[in-house]
């Protein structure tokens, strides 16, 4: 059977569809921009987006599967519902969702409140599914290397507590090993969530620290300073987006993202390989600096 997948041309969305080509599932995409689907010409695209009823309707003929990610936006929970409602409607049953770690617990966050009500949906809604909950994105640091590398400064206020920040690309594989194991099986799996870690825990100065090792020159940290955080975020995106990075940096800072105990054994065994580490991402950056 097909895969439907959304958020295909992200970062995460595109190492899913990658993944999925290479253990030969057959996968269609929702996409607004056709144009931006730099996949083999097996991948299937649908122009159309998550508020256009008639284009996931089209989207979902003949889908039994759905890998489910949306973007955060004003009008996230409205996407995903509204995805959730026609996907039903349509017969599917079974459901990967990426949602994030601590979505029921960092509920002042609106993207993380937004993601614990879909997953309260997909589990009140009856769908066979899997909770893929991600950590803080490794890839995310793509927006801070210019301030590190030519800067000196590590500016993510992520605190003390710890983060263990994960790779897209074991996201991506995860999602596709669940997607596939889901698909084939005859009949319906019990629901599961898994925690998305990565294989170490970073504090703000744990990162600083790093870097400075791997640059081979001092890298501070910023400190914990959200308000400074979303003022900076501001002057580049819009300023309700920027004040709920504020509120996800709060909750770093004061509770950290830490994984649960066997978070990464199951992953190394799920993948049957190591996970990405920060430190791989940090020596490429520097390297490409």
């Amino acid at each position: 059977m097909t895969i439907l997948v959304t958020g295909a041309t992200g970062r995460v969305g595109h190492h899913v569809v990658e993944q999925l080509i290479s253990r030969g599932a057959a996968v269609r995409i929702l996409t607004r921009d056709p144009s931006k689907a730099n996949f083999s010409p097996d991948v299937e695209v649908v122009q159309g987006d998550m508020l256009n009823i008639a284009s996931l309707r089209a989207a979902f003929a003949g889908i039994k599967t759905l890998f489910l990610l949306n973007a955060v936006t004003g009008d996230e929970f409205t996407q995903a519902l509204i995805t959730l409602n026609i996907a039903r409607e349509a017969g599917v049953r079974r459901v990967v969702y990426l949602s994030v770690l601590h979505a029921d617990r960092f509920v002042n966050v609106p993207h993380f409140a937004v993601k614990s009500g879909a997953e309260r949906m997909i589990a009140q809604m009856g769908f066979s599914a899997t909770i893929l909950r991600p950590a803080y994105f490794i890839d995310n640091e793509h927006m801070i290397t210019d301030v590190i590398v030519n800067h000196g400064i590590y500016p993510m206020p992520i605190g003390s507590k710890g983060i263990a920040m994960v790779d897209t690309r074991d996201i991506a594989e995860v999602a596709a090993i669940e997607l596939i194991r889901r698909d084939q099986t005859e009949g319906e799996l019990p629901s599961d969530t898994i925690n998305l870690v990565g294989p170490d825990v970073l504090t703000g100065a744990d990162a600083a620290a790093l870097w400075s090792e791997v640059l081979g020159r001092t890298i501070g940290y910023g400190g914990d300073d959200p308000t400074g955080f979303e003022q900076n975020l501001a002057t580049f995106m819009p300023e309700w987006m920027a004040y709920e990075m504020r509120l996800m940096a709060e909750r770093y800072v004061s509770d950290g993202m830490l994984p649960a105990p066997g978070d990464v054994e199951r992953l190394t065994a799920l993948l049957g390989r190591p996970l990405h580490t920060y430190r791989e991402f940090a020596t490429g950056t520097a390297s490409e600096a």
